[in-house]
């Protein structure tokens, strides 16, 4: 039987130190006491090292004016996490295994001063087998960060990138720079002794509308004879299903079929009816030797082509239940620079804007990660399809995939890894291999213009995972994706605009009317953050004037449109209130009027998807259409109108 005991709550204790210098006193084992730069202070788990810094008042706020640049010191040194495990955890005879859902850097694992693994890939879970190092009491954990890569930011190249941790946090458009560190998700350990387990199980339930019944299929390889498998399907106390088969069945692919179950639906088109599945293995006795449990809904995915789309465009509508739906939301980026430290509440309010606005998807970014579990059961519950993508993104001078093969090694385990942890969502829509991954018209692998495809070693490899363990999901190349990158009005009536990104600084009423693009998964326009939060970030910065001449504007400053004012005014604002009230409603105006043609044309194009949802960082302007407080810009509001309206209105 398994047991599982969450770290989290235990006292948790942090350490800095200059690096190497752990091994150097305590001849390669961090035992302690050592000549630390940061004494031990208490810490959070699930938690960032930052985090950890700024409640002690040892870092000042990154997001006031300038003062990320005064936190980049911690980046240089080495970190240690450490706590005591409880000694009734452990029983003789038993393995004890330490789970890490998520471990934002790379470094070494010790209990009791021994090492017991190492990590270094931020998107995949890690596990240690402790039994080695475990004594009767008093055993100690450590967990050892070393130092970061020292660039991974939106500038430079995306083949040399082969270091494997969320590169938004190096710099982006949108963030200063802030490089995480530190335990980001769950940890636990699972104390087992030798029965078959049914931790690396895997669920998938599909949906036939016509019938109007499920199927669940499971599969977990570490599984045999002898044994049976007792399957339950509940709708929250009540038991709708049960079924029993051997336990060899799971091994090979058990296939549960004739559920008689309700629907789920995106956000505007029915309800979100969820089940809880439950499976038990059970021993030629029929005593319990493992358990597990998904939360499951059910439903039909099916993508069609676009009304008028040239032959042999790839599919853009989406068909949910049979019905076609217009796919309609907003690009997803993590809620904060720290986003250990975020809590499930701050998931939430956001989700449950995002659905209030009528957003059906939600596009989580290849430059992210892999979001908490808890994104993915609030999407479920709140019908927000999503896009997933691999970790992967443009560079602006390269932003092509590497090819060498540890690369394609590392980066396939982390698509089988993703897909293991997520595919049982109702809510989950495709696979992706990544943010604007492309090359030159030309065929150069350097510059843009051209979305990679099938032929590319990586995305191949990719496109072979996603069929091997999730089949009845879309795998698409990047987003965007098809012949060209981005649409231009001289190419309109050509075929060549399938998937594409931008604009994201408006067009012109002309540009949208005469669109021919069949989705759009990436569409912006900038707008100030409100003056409250320009104010109230500045950190004794001047405020004014809104250019890249000023240090508070320059941090992100892609979408300062101070010279456009000055243009259409033919003067300088008077204060940052008129300023604000501008941006904004030009933001508003310019992605009401893209979304509005796009949903008129329906179903010649299949969606429209908005960059970007929230701020993470006081932008004095962006793309977001939620400010940092989450609070709605009237851009937000303006989209709320076309979600909420119909779709196919123009001829």
């Amino acid at each position: 039987m398994r047991r599982m005991h969450d770290l989290g709550p235990l006292p948790w204790q942090l350490t800095g130190l200059s690096p190497f210098q752990w091994q150097w006193e305590r001849g390669g084992k961090p035992e302690g006491p050592w000549t630390a730069d940061v004494s031990p202070l208490p810490a959070r788990v699930p938690g960032s090292v930052q985090g950890a810094l700024r409640q002690a008042a040892l870092l000042p706020d990154w997001k006031m004016g300038l003062e990320h640049r005064a936190c980049e010191w911690v980046e240089n040194r080495h970190w240690l996490f450490e706590t005591t495990l409880p000694d009734d955890w452990f029983q003789p005879g038993q393995r004890q295994l330490l789970v890490c859902d998520g471990l934002d850097g790379n470094g070494w694992v010790f209990l009791n001063g021994r090492e017991v693994g190492t990590f270094a890939n931020a998107f995949l879970p890690q596990r240690y087998d402790l039994t080695p190092a475990v004594r009767p009491a008093g055993n100690r954990l450590q967990i050892v960060f070393g130092l970061c890569p020292r660039w991974l930011g939106q500038i430079g190249f995306t083949s040399r990138f082969t270091e494997w941790k969320p590169r938004f946090n190096y710099t982006w458009d949108w963030i200063a720079r802030l490089v995480q560190i530190g335990i980001w998700d769950g940890i636990r350990l699972e104390v087992s002794d030798a029965a078959p387990s049914l931790s690396a199980a895997r669920c998938i339930p599909s949906y036939d509308h016509l019938s109007g019944l499920g199927t669940v299929s499971l599969g977990c390889d570490s599984v045999g004879e002898p044994g049976r498998v007792r399957l339950e399907l509940a709708a929250g106390s009540q038991v709708v299903a049960t079924h029993e088969a051997p336990a060899g069945d799971l091994r090979n692919g058990l296939t549960w079929p004739g559920l008689k179950v309700s629907p789920w639906w995106p956000n505007g088109m029915g309800k979100q009816p969820l089940y809880t599945l439950t499976c038990r293995l059970l021993d030629a006795a029929g005593q319990e030797q493992d358990c597990r449990t998904w939360r499951i809904g059910f439903r039909a995915i099916d993508w069609q082509a676009c009304a008028g789309a040239p032959a042999g465009a790839d599919p853009w509508i989406c068909a949910v239940n049979g019905q076609p739906v217009f796919l309609q939301g907003v690009n997803w980026t993590p809620i904060r620079a720290n986003f250990a430290d975020v809590e499930p509440a701050e998931y939430r309010r956001l989700a449950e804007t995002y659905r209030d606005l009528g957003c059906n998807i939600v596009r989580v970014w290849g430059g992210a990660f892999l979001e908490k579990p808890v994104l993915y059961d609030l999407c479920d519950e709140l019908g927000l399809l999503i896009w997933q993508e691999f970790p992967l993104s443009s560079s602006g001078i390269d932003n092509w995939p590497p090819e060498d093969a540890a690369s394609i090694a590392a980066l396939t385990a982390v698509a089988a890894s993703y897909i293991e942890r997520r595919q049982h969502h109702a809510a989950l829509l495709c696979w992706c291999g990544g943010n604007e991954l492309q090359g030159a018209l030309d065929g150069a692998k350097t510059g843009g213009g051209k979305p990679v495809d099938l032929s590319h070693p990586l995305i191949r490899a990719f496109a072979d995972t996603v069929a091997r363990l999730d089949p009845g999901r879309r795998f698409l190349p990047s987003s965007s994706s098809g012949p060209l990158f981005y649409a231009h009005r001289a190419e309109y009536g050509k075929g060549l605009h399938w998937d594409v990104h931008g604009p994201w600084k408006g067009e012109s009423v002309e540009y949208w009317d005469e669109d021919d693009s069949l989705f759009r998964s990436e569409v912006g326009a900038p707008g100030a953050s409100p003056a409250d939060i320009i104010r109230g970030f500045a950190g004794g910065l001047e405020i004014l004037p809104g250019t890249a001449a000023n240090p508070l504007w320059r941090r992100t400053s892609w979408w300062i449109e101070w010279p456009e004012f000055v243009a259409e005014q033919q003067r300088e604002p008077r204060d940052l209130e008129e300023y604000v009230d501008w941006s904004q409603k030009r933001q508003a105006t310019f992605l009401a009027r893209a979304a509005h043609a796009c949903k008129s044309r329906f179903p010649r194009c299949g969606g429209f998807i908005v960059w970007m949802g929230h701020d993470c960082f006081p932008c004095t302007a962006n793309t977001a259409i939620l400010d940092l407080y989450g609070r709605p810009k009237p851009a937000a509001l303006a989209l709320a109108e076309v979600f909420h309206g119909p779709a196919g209105t123009r001829a």
